[in-house]
Formats: structure tokens, C-alpha cells, sequence
């Protein structure tokens, strides 16, 4: 049932969002493994098994050139383990250039999750500890996504990145449960047109 709410509410995002004059620059396939803070500790998130992300990022529109001109993605993770989160969405990616070969990456968007919203068990019981031992509740359907990259140019058509991702309600889209989801990990990109995105 998870999957088949996913796929629907998936599906319908995409359908919503691309406008017609969107021409794909990149393709992007990653792979990311979960994290989270214990006590101010970073250590391995409860999801064991990594995610495969695949992205697809087109050329910026004209509208968006009073916010600095980010090009909006299309993106899906996919769990590799039943018991991992999948999640697809939208949002916009920032480039900045730094250096030769090297640029900054920050991004922002929504996305559409099957994961735990809240505990299904009474709250004291055996069942609720172990059920939140091993499960993110994430408290609404629907998430903010922000993310950060490094990237590193290999020529003029390819790159990798080291990124971090983080969903999260922000007690905007939900209230009341919100501990989210961090994903670190690399991505590969390939450039359809020889010219780097500006």
C-alpha cells in the first residue's frame, strides 16, 4: 500500500511541474546512505541499506532569474531494503563556480515520502520502542528537501559530487513529529550539452 501511495502522489507531482519550455541539461545518478545525530553525535541512520538517486535537471527559466537563476530538478530515491524510504519530488539547484573545476551547489525543494508518519503502537508499550527504534517519524506525508554539494568537473560533460540532503516538515507542511531525514553521499553527473550550466 505504501508503494502504490508513492508511485500515485509521485506521478502526480511530476505531472504538475514541468513546464513546456524545460529542456533537460543533466542527468544525475547517485547512491546515499542514511544518517542522523545521536546526541550531537553523527552516526549511521536507522535505514542500513543505501538509496539510488537518479536526477534530472533542466536549464533556467527566465522567471527565475530574480532569485539568482537555479535550475529546477526532477528527482527520485529509491530504497534498496523494504524497510528504507523512497521518496521522489521537485525543487531548484544553485551553481556557483569557486573555483576552476570546482563549484558550490545549494538546493531547495518538496518532496513525496513513504515512510512513517507517527508511532502505530500505544505510546509505552514494547511494540512503540521498537517500532521508533527502527523508523524515522517524519510526521507528514509531504517534506522540505534541502541540500548541499561539492562538485568536481571531469572535463565538459561529466562530474561528480559529494552531497548532503535533509527532508524535513519545519512544522510548516506538518506539525508535532518532525525528526526528518539526512542522506548523505556521490552523485555522477552527465551534461547534455558540452557547455557547463551557468
Amino acid at each position: 500500500m505504501r508503494a502504490v501511495l508513492f508511485s500515485v502522489s509521485l506521478l502526480g507531482t511530476l505531472a504538475c511541474v514541468s513546464p513546456a519550455s524545460a529542456k533537460i541539461e543533466e542527468v544525475r545518478l547517485g547512491v546515499v546512505g542514511n544518517i542522523r545525530s545521536d546526541r550531537g553525535d553523527i552516526v549511521r541512520g536507522k535505514y542500513e541499506y543505501a538509496n539510488v538517486e537518479i536526477d534530472l535537471v533542466s536549464n533556467a527559466p527566465d522567471f527565475l532569474n530574480v532569485i539568482g537563476s537555479p535550475r529546477p530538478y526532477l528527482m527520485a530515491s529509491i530504497a534498496t531494503e523494504s524497510h528504507g524510504v523512497s521518496f521522489g519530488g521537485v525543487g531548484v539547484y544553485w551553481r556557483w563556480e569557486f573555483a576552476d573545476g570546482w563549484a558550490f551547489e545549494p538546493g531547495f525543494g518538496y518532496i513525496i515520502h513513504d515512510g512513517e508518519i507517527d508511532n502505530i503502537y500505544t505510546p509505552g508499550t514494547p511494540e512503540a520502542a521498537a517500532f521508533v527504534a527502527h523508523n524515522q517519524l517524519l510526521g507528514s506525508r509531504d517534506l522540505f528537501r534541502t541540500s548541499f554539494a561539492m562538485e568536481r568537473e571531469f572535463g565538459d560533460r561529466f562530474a561528480g559530487q559529494l552531497y548532503w540532503q535533509h527532508m524535513s516538515h519545519g512544522q510548516i507542511l506538518g506539525s508535532g513529529r518532525n525528526q526528518g531525514l539526512d542522506y548523505v553521499g556521490v552523485r555522477f553527473l552527465y551534461r547534455l550539452s558540452a557547455d557547463p550550466a551557468n
